[in-house]
């Protein structure tokens, strides 16, 4: 007799509790093998296709393209040991792989076939959900967060789910009791007019990940933004001479990030994170680059590894990289975490300057303008320049403002002379 063997949303990694399903890769019938990529989600990070650890029959799939699942939700069940593909397997076969890679490639298709009639295989027509054990029925670690957020005790919850599971809802429900007196309490508030009309825009995926980041850097980084005008001249000068020599093309973002690696070294206090469970600041060996790059699914940040050891040719080609695979949908989670300073390049949009909020858990981060033809004094007279408006926004829990000052005009000083640059390399 087969086995039906139950697959649950793994373990993403890197903190994620959800993902939303954005494409079905097997049918209920379908004959799967090991290891094979059953659904492709989208979290917040990047889209994963996840691989089934069980060979078999798919005997049913739990939730419709669009929904989000939490990590720990039934996928599907797999009708294991019913003897139709030679690579379905027995349970002890299984793989325990958890993701074939990170990102999508739509280079490689599924392998689906179904079973023959007559085969084998009785038909299921789906498997009840998984017993759930211990003292409190909550499978979901999202459900769980959201109870300790708001001080509500699992323990005192009946669940509506099956067989007693505790759901998000209940915990909803319970945080509405509690809040129902204080509520009461309180002076009625004018309703919002607007709170009825409108498009709504559900605050999920990638533009809710980014929303719950910027706002507990705002809420833990007591941040300074201080900036400087700079004339840029020489360094666009430099990158023309640079790139007529042949070879790849030197970007003007690299030559940047070659000038805050320098910095850095110089000024190691913003290459650092704050660990407040040990209250102390941990300054960082390596610098592993964040920058900006607009795509599709919104603003995302890639992250380029060792960032001190590379050259500008070789930043050119890693910023190229991360940029393509961005805006192809293919960033692996790794991709977009561990950054320990970032760049953010907002010029390309047109405008001059901004206060850029940090990209927690980091401790600056390094803002320039669009490079720009103005007046400007040039060995005592005026002269038309190419000039560039730089800003840092620092956490001044690591340093004060004469570091972040330092590291500023020194990055200016490198624009505005290259050469002052040698002197570190």
């Amino acid at each position: 007799m087969p086995q039906v063997m139950e697959f649950k949303l793994p373990d993403l990694g890197e903190g994620l509790t959800e993902a939303e399903i954005v494409r079905w890769l097997v049918a209920v019938g379908d004959v799967v093998a090991i290891d094979q990529p059953v659904v492709e989600v989208e979290t917040a990070k990047a889209m994963v296709e996840v691989p089934c650890p069980y060979g078999g029959v798919v005997t049913a799939r739990f939730g419709e393209e669009g929904t989000e699942l939490p990590v720990g939700a039934p996928l599907i069940t797999v009708a294991v040991g019913a003897g139709t593909a030679p690579e379905a397997e027995p349970e002890d076969s299984g793989s325990g792989n958890v993701l074939v890679g990170y990102g999508t490639d739509h280079s490689r298709t599924a392998r689906r076939r179904r079973v023959r009639p007559g085969s084998a295989v009785p038909a299921v027509a789906a498997a009840p959900a998984a017993t759930v054990t211990g003292p409190v029925a909550v499978i979901s670690p999202l459900v769980r967060k959201l109870a300790r957020d708001h001080g509500i005790d699992l323990r005192g919850l009946r669940g509506s789910g099956p067989e007693g599971l505790i759901l998000r809802a209940d915990v909803e429900a319970a945080r509405r009791v509690a809040q129902a007196p204080a509520q009461a309490a309180a002076p009625v508030a004018a309703p919002v007019a607007a709170a009825a009309v409108g498009e709504r825009v559900p605050l999920k995926g990638l533009r809710g990940a980014v929303a719950e980041k910027l706002s507990r850097s705002r809420r833990e980084i007591p941040d300074a933004t201080c900036w400087v005008d700079a004339d840029a001249t020489e360094l666009m000068a430099a990158r023309a001479a640079m790139n007529a020599v042949g070879g790849p093309k030197i970007s003007v973002l690299a030559l940047l990030a070659r000038i805050c690696t320098a910095a850095l070294a110089k000024y190691p206090e913003l290459n650092s994170t704050v660990d407040l469970a040990a209250n102390e600041i941990v300054r960082l060996p390596s610098v592993h680059l964040g920058f900006a790059a607009q795509t599709e699914r919104g603003l995302v940040v890639p992250v380029v590894r060792d960032a001190q050891a590379r050259g500008a040719e070789s930043l050119s080609a890693e910023f190229a990289r991360l940029t393509e695979v961005a805006r192809a949908g293919k960033l692996a989670p790794a991709d977009l975490t561990g950054g320990t300073f970032t760049l953010n390049n907002y010029g390309v949009f047109g405008v001059d300057g901004s206060t850029p909020i940090i990209n927690h858990p980091e401790a600056a981060m390094l803002g320039v303008g669009r490079i720009v033809a103005k007046p400007w004094v040039h060995r005592g007279e005026l002269a038309v320049r190419q000039v560039v408006q730089l800003s840092l926004t620092f956490d001044h829990r690591v340093c004060d403002g004469g570091t972040a000052g330092g590291f500023l005009r020194y990055v200016a000083d490198c624009v505005e002379s290259p050469a002052v640059l040698l002197r570190s390399l």
